[in-house]
């Protein structure tokens, strides 16, 4: 049997926001993500959206996904400053001026 190997410039790491977790688990992963983020490996969030942002936010039941941009926001930008490589966003023009902002204010 042949090995493969995959080189370390081929491999990402994902916490996996919102698969077979629950709103807490998911929540907790978003603020201990500086614990992936010191490796030698590029870390990508995916958490745009996603069902514990409806959740978090919504007041008598989750917001749909359309209203979640606010949270997503906020997802963002912690991620950012926990040292993500990427993140995975519907709203493309928004985050990038938020991480645009972050990124002015941490140089200053």
């Amino acid at each position: 049997m042949q090995e493969r190997q995959i080189g370390p410039d081929r491999i990402i790491l994902d916490p996996g926001i919102g698969f077979a977790k629950n709103d807490e688990q998911n929540l907790r992963l978003m603020q201990n993500l500086n614990a992936l983020t010191v490796n030698a490996w590029p870390v990508l969030l995916a958490a745009s959206r996603k069902t514990t942002i409806g959740n978090v936010l919504g007041v008598s039941q989750p917001l749909p996904p359309e209203e979640r941009l606010e949270g997503t926001l906020a997802v963002t930008a912690a991620a950012v400053y926990a040292g993500a490589s990427l993140v995975r966003v519907h709203d493309v023009k928004e985050n990038v001026r938020l991480i645009r902002m972050l990124e002015a204010i941490r140089k200053v």
